[in-house]
């Protein structure tokens, strides 16, 4: 006769608890908002660094302002005898005039000169040994101009240089001018009279008196 089956138990594995069972803070997401972090200034400080901050670039501005007003001006001229410029070229006259009409009209700076006997001559022998005496120079800091009456007047040399200050680039040197009036004209105009140059002589000059 078989022996009767047996049936044995074994433990059960400890099932696993819920994962509502859990606490909620397990599982959590991680991405957690990071709090906040706000910083307050006196506006005292503020107001102090504003301050400082428009000193230096009032300085800075101060500096620029005076190296830029240390560097030489370049200065452009035309030069020729005296006779030619002032008494022969009667043209010359009547662009000065209508130059400076335009300036006043509105209400420009004069940027432009005669200058009898020019001390800056000197700095350029290659021109004074072609120059008959007395010599007279249209100078101006505008050099398109220059170019422009270049073509106008023909018979002029042409050049420039650098100058610290306007006094120093038309100082000249004393002269005396005199044109003998021509026996004869034959223009359908009067001849214009000797001194009109002295309205375009650099200011508080003596020279150019005929």
């Amino acid at each position: 006769m078989a022996a009767p089956a047996t049936l044995s138990l074994r433990p059960c594995a400890t099932l696993a608890p819920s994962r509502s069972a859990l606490p909620a803070a397990r599982f959590a997401s991680s991405s957690r908002p990071a709090p906040s972090l706000s910083i307050s200034c006196p506006p005292r400080r503020f107001k102090s660094l504003r301050r400082a901050l428009a000193v230096g670039s009032d300085q800075q501005a101060t500096a620029a302002s005076s190296v830029k007003e240390e560097k030489p001006r370049t200065y452009y001229f035309l030069v020729a005898n005296a006779k030619f410029m002032l008494d022969d070229e009667e043209h010359f006259q009547e662009q000065l005039q209508e130059k400076l009409r335009l300036y006043e009209e509105r209400s420009m700076e004069q940027d432009f000169w005669l200058v009898i006997e020019p001390k800056f001559l000197d700095k350029f022998p290659n021109i004074t040994k072609r120059l008959k005496r007395p010599a007279v120079a249209l100078v101006s800091t505008d050099r398109n101009w220059i170019r422009f009456m270049k073509l106008r007047l023909d018979r002029v040399l042409a050049e420039q240089f650098d100058a610290e200050t306007l006094e120093e680039a038309l100082a000249s040197n004393p002269a005396e001018l005199n044109f003998d009036k021509p026996d004869k004209w034959t223009a359908p105009y009067p001849k214009y009279e000797s001194g009109w140059w002295e309205a375009f002589l650099p200011p508080k000059s003596s020279n150019g008196t005929a």
